[in-house]
């Protein structure tokens, strides 16, 4: 054997060479074994020792060698076997393997490496060549270990910048999805002929309610607008988001009288795609649109029992789940809601939530029918003049009088919707820039009439039916009589139902 060498030519410091790092002695020869313990020792290695394949294996992977030292020629296992089955257990796969070999055949060496061994070393041992090869093994082995290292950082911040990427592109989707529905719906209110900026008045009775309108405006309070239909509770709606601060935000409105109750759901808290037949996309529900604004609910008598509760949870919560979702979602929404309906006899009739009605009539508005208010119909005449006069091609000068003194003497079970209705027709009939009342109310207030004093409801009732007769039964549609009278047709198919209307 040759004398033990100084130190490697490629290694700066001797004495820290081998330091924290173990090697694997793998040979049946006492010798082999001595001369290598005692020149890797000497570098500070940490160095095992085994007698045969199988302890070699065994050692392996309980210690953990940084590399091994492996004989060829063996009794038993010999080397290329005991590598190859190193090179197919998990915990040893990745330690290097340098063969140890007396042979000088080259299809020994090739073996050698098809088992999976990095290098080999020739016997009679050149130790200044053993030391350089495992030094140069090691530092490879490092580099791998330190590269491996950094891909999985990489990999790491890679994975963190790509969900933090998903993430924010979800956000952003989801905040063009609620754009999108809310410039829709602004464009369809855009479309709207009905103007509802302006109120109309000069009435001491409607001034107190427009008072209680300044008065709750600011508020986030929820309001309760009650009244008959045709009062204009929408635009008292209105009037109350544009007085608060929420009047920057969308006011969104939903008519719980003209939807389906199938369909009443998904157009308050909308509906993910394939949450039931006919759900080819996802729907932005009217309460996300209105996140930050204002909610106007609009005839809530008619909205189904199984719904109020789901209602009363965004009331008391502020959160929600669209249909077909588990994931709650949280507004801030102030509910302005406005029925036609005695909402106390609809809670005795076991229709309407007690506890929905008091989390809605925080602050009631009674919202006054015309006939309290009739000081107002001069200006309401005219106001609906400029309005509808130039969509016709009329321009009206005149009012007369006599055209004034019979309008207010109408009773208007309508309303200013039915007022409206009634200057429209007036518009289309008049032929120069006088305004034409025609014989149409004249024809209602010769209806004959019980004698005797009737109630409100038998009076109403009576001017329903007058109307049906009129339009021979037409309820829809042009000229049918909710059109006339000024209200949804719905609405009006549940009013001849409480009041036990039937056709003939």
């Amino acid at each position: 054997m040759n004398a033990l060498p100084t130190y490697p030519a490629d290694v700066d410091d001797v004495d820290q060479m081998g330091a924290g790092r173990t090697i694997l002695i793998v040979d049946d020869m006492p010798n082999n074994i001595s001369v290598l313990f005692e020149t890797l020792t000497r570098f500070n290695f940490k160095v095992l020792v085994a007698r045969d394949g199988k302890s070699a294996i065994e050692q392996a992977g309980l210690g953990q060698p940084d590399l091994i030292l492996l004989d060829v020629m063996m009794p038993g296992m010999d080397g290329f076997e005991t590598c190859r089955r190193l090179k197919q257990q998990e915990t040893t796969r990745a330690i290097p393997v340098l063969f140890m070999t007396a042979l000088s055949e080259t299809i020994d060496k090739v073996n050698g490496f098809n088992m999976g061994a990095v290098d080999y070393i020739t016997k009679p041992f050149q130790l200044q060549e053993v030391l350089a090869r495992i030094n140069t093994h090691l530092t490879l082995r490092q580099l791998q270990r330190d590269l491996q290292t950094a891909n999985a950082r990489l990999e790491t911040r890679v994975a963190e910048r790509t969900a933090s990427l998903a993430k924010a592109l979800a956000e952003v989707e989801t905040l063009k999805n609620q754009l999108q529905a809310e410039n829709t719906y602004l464009r369809e209110e855009i479309r709207q002929t009905s103007n509802f900026d302006e109120i109309v008045s000069q009435s001491k009775a409607f001034g107190k309610v427009l008072r209680q309108v300044e008065q709750v405006a600011p508020t986030n309070t929820s309001v309760l607008i009650l009244g008959e239909s045709g009062t204009g509770k929408e635009l008292l709606a209105r009037a109350v988001h544009n007085c608060s601060g929420r009047s920057k935000k969308t006011l969104v409105k939903i008519n719980c009288a003209a939807l389906p109750a199938t369909l009443i759901e998904s157009e308050l808290f909308g509906h993910e795609k394939g949450a039931f037949t006919g759900a080819t996309t996802q729907k932005i529900g009217r309460f996300e649109l209105a996140d930050g604004g204002t909610i106007f609910l609009d005839e809530i008598g008619e909205m189904p029992i199984e719904l109020q509760s789901k209602l009363l949870r965004v009331l008391q919560e502020g959160e929600f789940e669209r249909v077909g979702s588990t994931r709650t979602l949280k507004v801030n929404v102030r509910v302005i809601a406005a029925t036609n309906r005695d909402l106390e006899k609809e809670i005795s009739e076991g229709r309407f939530r007690e506890d929905l009605y008091y989390r809605l009539n925080v602050f009631p508005i009674q919202s006054l029918p015309l006939r309290e208010r009739k000081e107002d119909i001069p200006l309401l005449v005219r106001h609906f003049c400029t309005k509808h006069g130039p969509g016709i091609g009329r321009r009206i000068d005149v009012i007369p009088p006599d055209v004034i003194d019979t309008l207010m003497e109408y009773h208007w079970p309508g309303n200013i919707r039915e007022l409206e209705n009634v200057v429209e027709r007036s518009l289309i009939i008049s032929t120069g820039r006088k305004l034409e009342l025609g014989d149409w109310l004249l024809r209602k207030r010769s209806t004959p009439k019980p004698t005797g004093l009737v109630t409100m409801e038998e009076a109403e009732r009576n001017h329903i039916l007058a109307v049906l007769d009129h339009t021979r039964w037409k309820v829809s549609g042009k000229n049918g009589a909710a059109e006339i009278l000024g209200m949804i047709p719905t609405t009006l198919d549940s009013r001849m139902k409480k009041l036990g209307i039937q056709r003939p």
